[in-house]
């Protein structure tokens, strides 16, 4: 009797059914890894490469060892040979094909985004992470390069919660400091008032700190009156608490109607004006630990740099004014969401250029919570690249100024309104709005996750709603295209297909296979931080599709051939769909 379960992702099964028979051999140790990962489909489905590794280290013969470990694998009765059969390739390479009875059982058993759901769940279940994406701040609109965070930041969440995380979405917004000394000057200098209906009140306010700026860096005594404003603000004074209160208030609404948009929520917003009461513990707690000091009047961390001869760095976490800074007040944080969310992992999401401040705040973590005995969070930083113009360089307005957020967003829109009355004219203006909408705000979103968040990309409206390659217009339509399938065969997608199936053809083996590899792709992309990982997965599996639809026809007259061609088809748009999901984008079963 062989107690081989149907797993959801097989290669996390097969690495443990391994071990399992490695370490009954005395020929193994602890030390080794099966290293199982895909294989080239001439010689199998799976491979295991760790007995090259392992052999290697001990000084003993690849192959031999390969045959003791196949050996024990076939008496151990955990692979039933029914569904998968063992060979050695090369000097020891063990390979493992999965047969036609195995891919059904799992394609009847995974069925549809709830179940891959709960077989998901186990990989991070009972794990509280914090995210940090977004983070915009205030008194300005958001522009072009604010999306990266929005949509990278959005996409791990659902991921992570997906496999079964408690999920604390912290939108750590902008909302104190030095800023608003000129800001508040300017709209007392302007007589701006807050309380007027306006059409566009953040504009006025990015304006309005604009020209205070000008005022700022004009003369002196415009720089005293912006510092007397903030000193009073910091002081409490109720005229400006009150102008400044307005101010986040106005911001944040209309960083609310981007999010609404995006299909964005945050579970904490919490912004530095948060933070700001809760510094001097962090300033405590890190002189009496010895962990900071003094110098030059600012207190500071000091963290070796690489090279022997480098100076250590200057971690400065209280300016020598006695003011809090961003490195104050993200110590502050870590603090909070360790002992208030009991976060186990915070992970932020930033742009590239605070590499090094969150290298040496991460640095400055440790050394504080080891010092005190506090349970230290994992922290990770998943930072992002720079959206490029076509001409290479930070995209821009034809007048040099950053494209705001809000008007990218209009235009994703009004070009896929465009390309959808193209091609489908008969389509009623409330269901081409509809399309346009979500072909829009999803190629814009997948443009940005399709890419290795580490790189700069460059922005091409025409490649991004492309109908071809690697773009969410070309996911979307396979993921309408298979719903029509359904509508013509007029039954349900999510069809109990029975028992009598098979597959026989090379496409409908390629496309099952491709279909087994989703649990794969996801956890690599969550471990990565990475979405473009499941994004190619995805363009992969639809391009298997299409070489699989292409080749074979599924609405035939014989019922076992039609029903196995719908389950590859039905179980093909469920992962699509999840996966889009997953990545924050909307389908349509229709375009």
């Amino acid at each position: 009797m062989y107690s081989m379960q149907i797993a959801f992702n097989v290669i996390d099964q097969l690495n443990h059914i391994i071990s399992l028979a490695a370490n009954s051999l005395p020929e193994f140790s602890r030390e080794f890894q099966p290293e199982v990962r895909t294989a080239d489909p001439k010689f199998g489905d799976f491979q295991a490469n760790g007995v090259m590794s392992f052999a290697k280290k001990i000084k003993a013969n690849p192959r031999q060892l390969a045959e003791t470990l196949i050996n024990a694998l076939n008496t151990s009765n955990k692979l039933n040979p029914d569904f998968v059969t063992l060979s050695i390739a090369g000097p020891g390479f063990i390979n493992f094909k999965f047969l036609p009875k195995f891919y059904i059982e799992w394609l009847k058993l995974y069925n549809n985004e709830q179940s891959f759901h709960h077989a998901a769940d186990r990989i991070y279940h009972g794990k509280i992470i914090s995210i940090d994406y977004s983070s915009p701040n205030t008194a300005k609109q958001m522009h072009v390069g604010h999306i990266r965070s929005m949509v990278i930041g959005e996409a791990i969440q659902r991921m992570l919660r997906f496999c079964g995380a408690t999920i604390n979405r912290d939108n750590h917004i902008g909302d104190w400091g030095t800023q608003f000394g000129i800001i508040i000057m300017g709209v007392k200098e302007f007589n701006y008032n807050l309380d007027a209906p306006h059409d566009d009140p953040l504009e006025d306010l990015e304006d309005i700190y604009k020209k205070g700026n000008a005022l700022f860096e004009s003369s002196d005594t415009y720089k005293e009156r912006a510092r007397a404003e903030l000193v009073k603000l910091q002081k409490g004074d109720p005229e400006n608490v009150s102008l400044w209160e307005k101010i986040n208030k106005v911001s944040y609404a209309a960083f609310q109607k981007i999010y609404d948009m995006m299909n964005i929520q945050f579970d904490v917003v919490l912004g530095e004006s948060f933070y700001r009461n809760k510094v001097d513990r962090i300033y405590k707690e890190l002189l009496e630990t010895d962990v900071a000091q003094e110098s030059q009047g600012a207190l500071v961390v000091f963290h070796p740099t690489e090279g022997k001869d480098s100076a250590d760095y200057p971690f400065i976490i209280r300016k020598k004014d006695g003011a809090s800074n961003y490195s104050s007040t993200d110590l502050a944080t870590v603090l909070y969401h360790t002992e208030h969310t009991k976060a186990d992992e915070i992970i932020y999401v930033t742009d590239g250029r605070q590499q090094d401040h969150f290298k040496y705040l991460f640095a400055t973590v440790d050394k504080w919570f080891d010092a005190k005995g506090y349970k230290k969070p994992e922290l990770r930083h998943a930072w992002f690249g720079t959206i490029l113009g076509e001409n290479g360089k930070a995209i821009k307005t034809r007048s040099g100024n950053p494209i705001k957020l809000k008007d990218l967003l209009q235009e994703a829109i009004d070009r896929a309104y465009k390309i959808v009355t193209e091609k489908n004219p008969t389509l009623d203006e409330s269901s081409r709005k509809h399309v346009a909408t979500i072909v829009g705000l999803g190629a814009l979103k997948y443009a940005d996750l399709s890419q290795n968040r580490t790189s700069d990309y460059i922005f091409s409206w025409d490649k991004i709603l492309s109908f071809e390659g690697n773009t969410a217009p070309y996911l979307l339509y396979a993921v309408a295209r298979i719903h029509s399938i359904f509508r013509k065969a007029n039954v349900p997608a999510d069809t109990n297909w029975g028992d009598n199936l098979s597959l026989e053809t090379h496409e409908e083996l390629t496309l099952a296979r491709k279909i087994v590899e989703f649990p794969t792709a996801l956890k690599h992309t969550i471990s990565e931080l990475r979405p473009h990982i499941l994004c190619t997965y995805l363009y992969e599996l639809s391009g298997c599709f299409s070489s699989f639809y292409n080749a074979n026809k599924v609405i035939v007259e014989e019922d076992n051939i039609r029903n196995s061609r719908l389950l590859l088809c039905s179980r093909t748009l469920c992962i699509l769909e999840t996966g889009l999901h997953l990545l924050g984008l909307e389908t349509l079963e229709k375009m």
